[in-house]
This record gives C-alpha cells, structure tokens and sequence, in this order.
C-alpha cells in the first residue's frame, strides 16, 4: 500500500469519526433545570426568603421505609392549615420528574408512594405555607 491509499484511508476514517460524532450530539437529549427558567430566577428572592423562614424553624425530616417516602414537617407547623407542594425533581431525566399536592395528616406526616416514583436520585423540593408565612425546603434522597 503505498503513502497515496495511506492518506486517503486516514481522511475516510476522519469522516467517520466526524460523522459519528454529529450524530451522536444530535440526537442527545438534554433536560433544563426549569421550562420557565428565567420567569424562576426572577422569583429567586421569594425562595431565599421561603428558605430563610424555614431555617428558623425546626428541619423538616425526610425518611423511607420499603413502600413509602415519609414527609414529617417541622412540630411548629403541626395544628396550622398547610397548603403546598412537593416536587420530586429527577436530575438527570426531566420524565420522572413529579409533583404532589402537600396533605399532611393531623401529625404533620405525608406518605408518598414509591410506586409513583422511580428508583434513583432526586431531589425533594417542598414548598408549604402555614396562615400567611410561606416556607421552602429542599433535600437530596435516593429512592431505593
């Protein structure tokens, strides 16, 4: 084989690779943080100040057992009218991502499912208010 075939043999094989690699990058999915990300950032203060409300009280305690996901919220906020949500966010595929109504028990306990989430990391991020004062938290748990 003489250094003419040798060249052109290195330029097919450069092609491919090039090829491949467009390929690949094109049919790459990616998931944003946020669909509004920017509308989000706007709001950013009112989370600083949900989480500073919720810093000044006791941690909200987040454990499993093998069926569920238990949500025990702070024993200052047992007895109030708590409304929220929680948002189970999958780091790395936007289709597990789930969202869940706050409906704790005359405790202050919410049991989730497992079988509505998927096994892997999430971050739990929960959002609640009690009579006028609003609180944010969030926590990184692996479902097992």
């Amino acid at each position: 084989m003489n250094w003419g075939y040798k060249l052109m043999l290195v330029f097919i094989v450069f092609a491919l690779l090039i090829g491949t690699l467009v390929y690949k990058s094109i049919n790459t999915k990616y998931d944003l943080v946020s669909k509004d990300y920017y509308k989000d950032e706007l709001r950013y203060q009112e989370r600083i100040d949900r989480t500073s409300n919720a810093d000044s009280i006791s941690a909200v305690a987040i454990t499993q057992d093998n069926t569920n996901l238990i949500i025990q919220l702070p024993k200052e906020q047992i007895g109030f009218k708590t409304e929220g949500e929680i948002l189970m966010y999958c780091k790395t595929d936007a289709d597990n991502d789930v969202q869940f109504s706050l409906q704790t028990d005359s405790t202050g306990k919410q049991l989730i499912d497992k079988k509505k989430l998927h096994k892997g990391a999430y971050q739990l991020k929960l959002t609640w208010q009690t009579d006028k004062k609003k609180f944010y938290n969030q926590h990184d748990i692996f479902i097992k």
